[in-house]
Order: structure tokens, then C-alpha cells, then sequence
């Protein structure tokens, strides 16, 4: 079932809706694809603060980060004045 949507559009809008046409498009088949675009980036967004959020829970892993870390310092160099 399609839904009719109404907007106002303020000058940033109406240039942001040009770019999005690149000529090609309908002001319609614009709205949908930057709509579409913004949800999926969204959900990415979502997605890796999950998956941060998950990490951060995980004391196996934060125990391996920070033995590699102590490893990965054991081998740099003398700091040099």
C-alpha cells in the first residue's frame, strides 16, 4: 500500500533533493532512495554500537587485547630523546 507524504522543503533540503535527483530521477523516486539510503545507515550505525557494546562485554577478548598489547609493547623500540 503506497503512502502519500507532503513536505516542506527549506533551501538546504531543496539543494540536498537535487543532488539526490542527479537528474535521473523523480522528486518521488529521490525521497524513497534517500530514505532508503539513511535507514540502512542507520542500521549499520546500530549495528557496530551492538557489536562495540558486545566486545566491550567480553572479558575473553579484552584480556586477549590487552596481552597483545603488552606483547606489541615488549617489542617497540626505546623511545628516542
Amino acid at each position: 500500500m503506497s503512502r502519500s507524504l507532503h513536505v516542506r522543503l527549506d533551501d538546504s533540503s531543496a539543494a540536498a533533493l537535487k543532488v539526490v535527483r542527479g537528474g535521473s530521477m523523480t522528486d518521488s523516486e529521490a525521497v524513497r532512495t534517500a530514505l532508503l539510503e539513511s535507514a540502512a545507515r542507520r542500521r549499520a550505525r546500530s549495528s557496530i554500537a551492538a557489536e562495540v557494546e558486545r566486545l566491550a562485554a567480553d572479558d575473553a577478548d579484552r584480556t586477549e587485547m590487552r596481552v597483545i598489547r603488552e606483547q606489541m609493547s615488549e617489542l617497540a623500540p626505546d623511545p628516542v630523546d
